[in-house]
């Protein structure tokens, strides 16, 4: 039989094996849950002391509770979170049900169209085969051609028959067969992934198509992405010039858009559209959008300026509503933006469907899952997510980049003369909307006197590398391409005057701050620390610090046709959210966009780049690599902003073209370098220069002579292999000179990976800057017996790469390096098992 006992006020406690809480125990345990959800036996004890309702309850009873209030907690979390899941799961396994009906139509269609074919080319004669043939293409030829009609009637009843007439185009697009659409290159469609993302083929135009589930309702899903201008970093602007409402409870709108130029070779882009925004039968929201060309009886947008009118052909969204919340989403985007209009070498920009799905559709699909998880997250810290003030900022810097690179009169830009070579554009801006608050954003002491703002800009093309790689040196290395002895851009930003505008350069390295990061980690938003900036040579006073703004976008190796962009602009360390800001940077966009890229490295981060060298630039390909992509071309557009005095306008103007010359310079000697060989052959790491396989035999032989081994067991007698071998070494080795000061000099690939840095960016390390407190005293403590026995090992610890990150290693070899006449030459590290912590 079973004891219980019971207290008025107390828990009933059935033969000591559990206890039965009174309500008002439980609302008070329940209440010091939230509080402090896993107390310590301390806090236990006082909480009873604390509450009297609990005085009879044993502290080991409280602790039961606690755990099983943990316990239902996590399994109702687990339960929501699988709930979460399992709609996710059946709304993507609807999409995909729906996706595989749509392609077994287009396979159909196409099995039918190719029997046809073959019936017709069986039934004609030899002698006729050349007739039907180009009857054949011919014909061919005019399906792709936009079809010819007469004038269309523009009042409301005409705009509202060619609204019909789009939504139904559209719709056939997003879920039929009026396209014939192949996978994205790449994409992988799953619950977390971006979506279905398909690309046109044999198509008049361009078009791109994506399927997807936003945690978002239509109306919203809607809202943002009419919206264009806040998410499309090519819009320059989006004018509603008229609005009027149709009897089925839609709304047509007559819209004038302007796209910016993605390179200063080809002029920007404008559309006259009409847009229609309607409610299915179903119940789906449907936005569809189209171009409005040859009307009559209705408003007209003449052609502007610096703009060449394209097309936009039957696009839109189709947004369904999602059981259980959000929404699932189909978009369109069909265009031909006239690329006869451009240089030839430019058209793959214009006719590419990869880019377009790059730069547009998967745009707003991303935009859309940015926003769900702002919303989903609204009370969780800013870091790892992007808020709006973040998402704001990095908006500006786009724009404003794009805005530099574009260069419209309508914004007060005014090119000036060319000193005789057309390599480097500049254009001047004084407008007050310009340089409104700019003498206001860097109060560092001195005076305010920018009026005016001039723009270098310049556009090349790059041969075999790989945008993202390239543009990972830019931003982990930007001694190698800024000459901050001459750098006008970091004088000009922290507004030194006049008189010392050419001596500004930074004595310390770069600090990266991370700010946030969109949800596919594809852009992030930072502030660069410049170390030690020199305001004028001639100044005894000690450098500042400078910060920089800074966007990065398109790191990934495997995007295909993935715009990368490098965007900075100067800022004051008080820096607020509506400062002026001042955008450069690169834009590196990929004109071979077919062609996937064989790199497969998006965490290790520049060992390709160790192909840079001191005397020359040789090209070096990474012996775990199979690189095959060939003669793979991109185009790089290169926008630098100065505020300067006008008075000073022609002394700037030619210090400006000189410094983004070297820029260019000195960035096609990095892509030279990052390029891999043609032939695919493992060339050596310093270009094949004598003193690169001279200093790896001096290497290899003072190791044997000091420890009685070989270092490399494998390596052959010529000095070719031997420096083959320790290149690809698993340990890491470095040398670094014997000066009062030790700097390094050279490094195996390991080492270079452990460093996280490249040959030539190794010289600007020294070894104080690596090693943690135990590891300079253990070296300084063995230096001695370095130099007269020649090695020592050193125990395990802990060292720093050049981007900040902590390494430990097991132990570290060092041994002393004599040269052809036993002459020591350097000191020679070898850190043992390494990895990152």
């Amino acid at each position: 039989m079973a004891m219980s006992c019971k207290d008025g006020k107390g828990a009933i406690m059935d033969n000591g094996k559990y206890v039965r809480y009174t309500p008002e125990q439980v609302e008070a345990l329940e209440r010091l849950y939230h509080e402090c959800p896993k107390p310590t036996s301390i806090r236990r004890q006082q909480l009873i002391r604390e509450c009297p309702i609990l005085s009879n309850i044993e502290p080991k009873q409280i602790k039961v509770w606690f755990q099983n209030r943990r316990c239902r907690e996590k399994q109702r979390n687990e339960a929501s979170r699988l709930q979460s899941v399992n709609r996710k799961l059946t709304a993507m396994n609807k999409l995909l049900m729906e996706e595989n009906d749509r392609l077994q139509k287009q396979v159909s269609h196409l099995v039918y169209e190719n029997g046809c074919f073959r019936q017709h080319t069986q039934n004609v004669t030899v002698a006729s085969k050349d007739t039907s043939c180009e009857s054949v293409v011919t014909s061919g030829g005019q399906r792709h051609l936009s079809p010819q009609h007469p004038p269309r009637d523009a009042s409301p009843a005409g705009l509202l028959s060619i609204a019909e007439e789009t939504l139904t185009e559209f719709l056939s697009k997003a879920t039929g067969t009026a396209v014939e659409w192949v996978q994205m290159p790449g994409m992988k469609p799953g619950p977390d992934s971006i979506g279905i993302v398909a690309i046109s083929h044999g198509c008049t135009g361009v078009a791109a198509r994506a399927c997807g589930l936003v945690g978002l309702e239509p109306t919203r899903v809607a809202e943002i992405l009419k919206d264009r201008s806040t998410w499309f970093r090519d819009c320059r602007t989006v004018d509603v010039l008229d609005m009027l409402p149709t009897a089925n409870g839609g709304t047509i709108e007559l819209l004038y858009m302007q796209l910016y130029a993605p390179t200063t070779l080809a002029a920007a882009r404008d559309f006259w559209l009409l847009r229609y925004t309607s409610v299915t039968e179903d119940g789906s929201l449907v936005v569809c959008e189209r171009s409005l060309t040859n009307t009559q009886n209705g408003p007209s947008i003449p052609s502007v300026p610096n703009f060449v009118r394209a097309e936009m052909l039957p696009s839109g969204y189709l947004i369904r509503p999602c059981e259980g919340g959000g929404s699932i989403i189909h978009i369109v985007d069909h265009m031909n933006l006239e690329a006869w209009n451009v240089p030839e070498v430019l058209r793959p920009l214009y006719e590419s469907s990869t880019i377009l799905a790059q730069k547009t559709t998967m745009m707003a699909l991303r935009q859309l899952r940015q926003i769900t998880q702002e919303v989903s997250q609204a009370s969780t810290p800013n870091w790892g997510r992007r808020p709006a003030a973040l998402r704001a900022l990095s908006q500006r810097l786009s724009r404003g980049f794009n805005e530099a690179v574009s260069g419209f009169t309508d914004e007060g830009w005014s090119m000036l003369t060319n000193d005789g070579i057309d390599d480097v554009t500049i254009v001047v801006n004084s407008s007050p909307e310009k340089l409104m608050g700019l003498n206001l954003s860097f109060s560092n002491g001195y005076p305010s006197v920018n009026t005016a703002v001039m723009c270098a800009k310049a556009s090349m093309l790059l041969q075999n590398v790989p945008p993202a790689l390239l543009l990972r040196f830019l931003r982990e290395h930007r001694s190698e391409w800024a000459d901050n002895n001459t750098d006008p851009y970091l004088a000009a930003a922290i507004k030194i005057g006049p008189c010392s505008l050419p001596g500004s350069r930074a004595t310390g390295g770069q600090v990266i701050l991370p700010l946030a990061h969109t949800i596919e980690h594809d852009e992030l938003l930072e502030v660069i620390k410049l170390e030690g900036v020199v305001h004028n040579l001639n100044d005894a006073i000690m450098g500042q610090d400078m910060f920089l703004l800074q966007l990065c976008s398109g790191m990934d190796e495997n995007a295909v046709g993935m715009c990368s962009e490098l965007i900075f602009a100067p800022i004051d360390a008080s820096f607020a959210d509506d400062a002026p800001l001042l955008p450069s940077g690169f834009r590196i966009i990929p004109l071979d966009s077919g062609k996937v890229s064989s790199y497969r490295s998006p965490n290790r981060t520049l060992d390709l780049a160790s192909a840079l060298e001191v005397r020359g630039s040789g090209n070096k390909v990474s012996g775990d690599r199979n690189v095959g992509v060939g003669s793979a071309r991109s185009v790089m557009t290169i926008a630098f902003e100065f505020a300067f005095e006008s008075h000073m306008q022609e002394s700037v103007a030619s210090m400006v073209r000189q410094y983004v010359r070297n820029i260019i310079s000195s960035v096609q000697r990095v892509a030279s370098a990052l390029s891999p060989s043609l032939n695919g052959g493992i060339q050596a790491p310093l270009g094949g220069t004598p003193e690169a396989h001279t200093l790896a035999r001096w290497i290899s032989r003072s190791y044997r002579s000091y420890l009685g081994v070989e270092l490399l067991k494998s390596a052959g007698e010529s000095s070719e292999s031997i420096l083959k071998s320790m290149w690809h070494y698993s340990d890491a080795i470095m040398c670094c000179s014997m000066k009062a000061m030790p700097v390094f000099t050279f490094a195996n690939q390991a080492g270079l990976d452990m460093l996280e840095t490249t040959l030539v960016a190794l010289q600007d390390i020294s070894l104080e800057k690596i090693l943690d407190e135990n590891g300079k005293r253990s070296f300084c403590a063995e230096f001695s017996e370095i130099m007269q026995r020649g090695f020592a090992c050193l125990e395990g610890g802990m060292c720093l790469s050049s981007m900040g990150r902590s390494v430990c290693y097991e132990k570290a070899v060092v041994w002393k390096v004599l040269n052809e006449e036993d002459n020591a030459y350097c000191i020679c590290f070898m850190f043992i098992n390494w990895s990152f912590v």
